[in-house]
């Protein structure tokens, strides 16, 4: 496999190349990789890890910006894992929306000129809208949507528009495009002082006296690991059915209330929970999990790693 990965310095990205790296430290089959960045240097600079891999090629460029994508080089794959999530609100919402629908599109112009077999991209389970009340988790077979009328929709709105965008072009120039409909998520490269509400969870069991839940502790959640996350989406595009979409997460449920106490009692035992808003206040996404049998019965993908495993590895020394 000649790989080209978008969003390869990123949370996705990062746990794609250590698993890469450890195949290859193995000498099992796995990709050679030319990864795209805005940076190369910053990047190599904070992960010198990753440095001097004679499987690993870095091409500064921009999926916004056709022209710096790398010449013809005979790639077979493209795997396009770039939408930065964790700049939420360093982008406005026309902004998100060119960057995934834009990228998304120049990424697939490129595979079909220069006559790439197979395209995988990461879209996100918040193309399905809201989960409706009595569903426990979510099937790729539920085509709920975001309301379109609202401007603080435009993520998951473009990761619709992403995605058909794969099946035009599939029909059209016979790119085989698999979509990875990813939930939430939790690793070593997970933000601590952002949206993230297990990492601001961590965050406080590490350094504050209090644990804070912003909201009521209902909504309902569930997290896989990040080398499982890696581990799936290779298996996605290797061997996931072409004009397809999977959802990729866990589905262990547990509402944030328990995921504060949980994170806790792993790294912090007898430290207090704060719930800062009164029961039937937080006006967030009640719940958002995946049903993933498709993946597990078609691909046979399963998890390698608990939520608990997931967040002590988090906060160890690497």
């Amino acid at each position: 496999m000649e790989l080209l990965l978008t969003g390869g310095t990123g949370f996705f990205g990062k746990a794609l190349l250590r698993h890469w790296q450890a195949l290859h430290g193995t000498g099992q089959d796995a990709p050679s990789i030319t990864l795209l960045s805005r940076s190369p240097q910053d990047f190599l600079a904070r992960n010198p890890e990753f440095a001097h891999q004679p499987w690993l090629r870095l091409h500064r460029g921009d999926i916004l910006d056709p022209a710096s994508l790398p010449p013809a080089g005979g790639f077979t794959h493209v795997l396009h894992a770039a939408a930065d999530s964790t700049r939420g609100p360093q982008l406005n919402p026309m902004q998100r929306y060119a960057q995934i629908v834009d990228g998304t599109r120049h990424l697939l112009d490129y595979a079909a000129q220069h006559r790439i077999g197979r395209f995988l991209l990461t879209s996100s389970g918040g193309v399905y809208g809201p989960q409706p009340p009595g569903m426990d988790a979510i099937p790729e077979t539920y085509n709920g949507i975001p309301d379109p009328l609202r401007p603080e929709h435009a993520y998951g709105i473009a990761k619709r528009c992403a995605e058909h965008l794969c099946a035009l072009y599939q029909q059209q120039y016979g790119v085989e495009t698999v979509v990875a409909r990813c939930f939430a998520f939790i690793g070593q490269d997970l933000p601590l002082n952002v949206h993230f509400a297990i990492g601001n969870f961590i965050r406080d069991a590490l350094t504050a006296p209090t644990i804070t839940v912003s909201g009521d502790g209902t909504p309902v959640r569930s997290y896989m690991d990040q080398r499982d996350l890696a581990y799936w989406l290779e298996a996605l595009l290797r061997n996931g059915q072409a004009g397809h979409a999977y959802n990729v997460g866990s589905e262990a449920a547990i509402t944030i209330r328990e995921l504060a106490e949980l994170v806790r009692d792993l790294l912090a035992p007898g430290k207090p929970v704060h719930i800062a808003a009164a029961a039937g206040a937080d006006s967030a996404r009640q719940r958002y999990v995946p049903c993933t049998a498709k993946a597990r019965n078609a691909l046979g993908l399963h998890l390698h790693h608990t939520l608990a495993q997931a967040i002590e590895h988090t906060v160890k020394p690497h």
